[in-house]
């Protein structure tokens, strides 16, 4: 293996600034696609005043794993542990394994690549798990990020396996790893991409306890705020919304498919929150949908690649077609 070296910072999807830099003149309010988070938030309503003004206790994580806990499938509370975010766990795991051969299932979320890297690890990025046989430590993100490909199996045996769940959510439940945890893995499960409410910064870890323990003493006290230990609780828990989230979503990803394949767009991947799309001509649509306000995710590496989150109004809906057909046209 080959150790990667970061020498740019990575793009992520949300950047609005740079995007309306780059078209100072487009029309406002901006569309942003660029994300695969629900782009219908959970209705949080006001979290009471104390959970502002005091620091969040014990048993206010507690209340927040048991909901999680449900939620996820998980069987024993001594195996899962909150953060302030997935990205908070993401870079946390490289400094508690000692220095080990990694593979990344790839291409992937480039942040796990990053920080296995950035704290002395070897690491590669592999195209297949068959491919991880090397390694001590393999990382893969299921569904998958960007391609939406989901993994079946996961044979690794006396190995760490890093499984980055973030996308899952609207899913079969025998999709996740979590109910059912193999020995020496860890599942992170996200909760502001199913929730769309990615700036409350909350996530979670799955693993065995001894790992839970450690995770908790790095993180120090207090690490979740108290008013996303408030809206996780209560979100976590209301299965109705959920239920209804989930047929909305896939109304809206037919929805997307066929806008998408009328403007042109080939379909690569999807999961429920995004589609991974190719056209023959990528730089030249996000500059047309840029121009116009509308803001889609690129890769560099992929350049004939495009993410379309989806959009969460009709509004939203018929801007995006409207302005797709019209940059196919021409």
């Amino acid at each position: 293996m080959r150790e990667a070296t970061v020498l740019k910072p990575i793009v992520h999807g949300g950047d609005l600034g740079e995007i309306m830099r780059r078209f100072p003149d487009a029309p406002r309010p901006w569309l942003d696609l660029s994300t695969g988070i629900n782009p219908v938030l959970y209705p949080i309503g006001a979290p009471a005043e104390e959970a502002w003004s005091r620091l969040p206790s014990r048993a206010d994580e507690q209340a927040l794993l048991a909901a999680a806990a449900r939620r996820y499938g998980v069987r024993d509370e001594a195996t899962i542990l909150a953060a302030p975010g997935t990205q908070a766990l993401i870079q946390l795991l490289p400094r508690l394994v000692p220095k080990s051969r990694v593979a990344v299932l790839g291409p992937t979320y480039e942040e796990h690549q990053a920080c296995w890297a950035r704290h002395g690890h070897e690491v590669e990025s592999v195209d297949d798990i068959s491919r991880a046989s090397g390694a001590d430590v393999v990382v893969a993100v299921n569904p998958n990020n960007p391609t939406g490909t989901l993994l079946k199996k996961f044979e690794t045996p006396n190995r760490l396996l890093v499984v980055d769940e973030a996308f899952i959510d609207f899913l079969p439940a025998e999709a996740s790893l979590a109910p059912n945890l193999p020995p020496r893995t860890v599942v992170l499960r996200s909760f502001g991409k199913a929730y769309g409410l990615a700036g409350l910064r909350l996530g979670f870890a799955i693993a065995a306890p001894d790992l839970i323990v450690r995770l908790r003493e790095e993180l120090g006290p207090w690490a979740v705020s108290g008013p996303a230990l408030a809206v996780g609780r209560q979100a976590l828990a209301d299965d109705a919304w959920l239920a209804a989230t989930a047929a909305r979503l896939e109304r809206d990803g037919r929805h997307l498919d066929g806008l998408l394949g009328a403007a042109g767009f080939a379909p690569v991947g999807a999961t429920p929150l995004f589609r991974l799309v190719r056209h023959d001509d990528a730089p030249r649509m996000v500059d047309r949908l840029g121009q116009n306000g509308i803001h889609v995710r690129a890769f560099s590496r992929q350049p004939d690649w495009l993410r379309f989150g989806l959009p969460g109004t009709d509004d939203a809906f018929d801007r995006l077609s409207r302005i797709s057909r019209e940059s196919h046209r021409r």
